[in-house]
């Protein structure tokens, strides 16, 4: 983010307490997009195309937020967000059914706690993904790979939501804030993710370079 590196003259506020500024708005804008709960998974795509928009150094603001909200609206975005409730709904479900004393509840609520946390995972990773906005099949098909390649992104993203929701339940009032950094924390970890990708196949180009000059070899001439 190059226009985060530098002050202009008579800034009050550095470029990076601007942009947190920016991203708890967004974050308010989101909470109350989530209200309606099925619009959350829309809701949390939009805030992050518009943040991961600030490493082009365009603005990070509310109106570009609704503004991008509204453009992409459509019926596979209410799908989604009933598809979440419904699993929000029966991994609830679940956990009750662990609490009551049935056999075999431990082991149950164990197994129910490890899919939750993947499912939550490829979600969250999901809303991340770029073409949420126009396909969520496609976004959540790349996000369950992300989880796979990437498990330390993974870890990353599974904290930042167990922070959120921590903090939510300490103060109810945070709820209304933490969807910005939440946000926030599943771009860096996407556009981590990116640069990694775009590094590997340079890195096997060095890789296979290094390796025929060890043998006194040359390269093959790539077409």
């Amino acid at each position: 983010m190059s226009g985060l590196q530098t002050r202009e003259p008579g800034e009050v506020f550095g470029p990076r307490l601007t942009l947190f500024a920016d991203m708890l708005s967004v974050g308010l804008a989101t909470a109350l997009t989530c209200l309606p709960l099925v619009t959350a998974p829309a809701a949390l795509s939009s805030a992050c195309e518009v943040l991961r928009g600030a490493a082009d150094d365009q603005p990070a603001t509310a109106g570009r937020y609704f503004t991008v909200l509204r453009r992409r609206l459509r019926a596979g975005d209410a799908l989604a967000g009933l598809v979440a409730l419904a699993g929000a709904l029966l991994f609830g479900a679940d956990l009750v059914l662990a609490r009551a004393g049935l056999p075999g509840a431990v082991p149950f609520a164990v197994v129910a706690a490890v899919i939750g946390a993947g499912t939550l995972v490829v979600g969250l990773r999901a809303c991340a993904r770029p073409e949420s906005l126009t396909d969520w099949r496609a976004a959540v098909r790349e996000a369950a790979r992300d989880a796979v390649r990437d498990p330390g992104g993974s870890a990353l993203v599974l904290l930042a939501a167990a922070t959120a929701a921590l903090c939510a339940w300490m103060l109810v009032p945070l709820a209304f804030l933490a969807p910005g950094p939440l946000a926030l924390a599943l771009t860096a970890v996407g556009l981590r993710q990116a640069r990694r990708c775009r590094s590997w196949p340079a890195d096997s180009r060095l890789r296979r370079t290094a390796g025929h000059t060890m043998r006194g070899t040359q390269p093959p001439t790539e077409a």
